[in-house]
């Protein structure tokens, strides 16, 4: 598999999203995504206990630990690439997490507005 290229939704190189917990669709830290990324995990989210509570509600659970993937679950504060639908889908809901525009790569714009990723930006 080739990655795309390493662009964030600004048009600038892709900063990384999280090393603790590692996160990204090739487990880099990144966001990085390619063609096989069907579920394009490609927004970089601040986890907060809403959006894990909701996530877990819709049959996503992001919180518990997985010890035989080596997941320990994500907790309220923690970066992770969220697959861009499942990040709209919360927007749709009212309960989308804050992203970091800079880690989120630029495929996101596939399926998520501009826009709507500023609206909730962390900044």
């Amino acid at each position: 598999m080739q990655k795309d290229p390493e662009v964030n939704v600004l048009g600038d190189k892709l900063e990384p999203c999280s090393t603790d917990p590692v996160t990204g669709y090739f487990r880099d830290g990144h966001c990085n995504t390619c063609d096989a990324d069907t579920g394009s995990h490609t927004v970089c989210a601040v986890m907060t206990a809403e959006f894990l509570a909701y996530s877990k509600y819709v049959g996503n659970d992001l919180s518990t630990p997985r010890p035989d993937f080596g997941f320990a679950g994500l907790k309220p504060g923690d970066s992770w690439c969220l697959c861009a639908s499942r990040f709209l889908q919360a927007h749709d809901e009212g309960c989308a997490p804050k992203v970091h525009l800079a880690a989120t790569h630029g495929r996101a714009l596939e399926i998520v507005p501009l826009r709507i990723l500023q609206e909730h930006s962390a900044g």
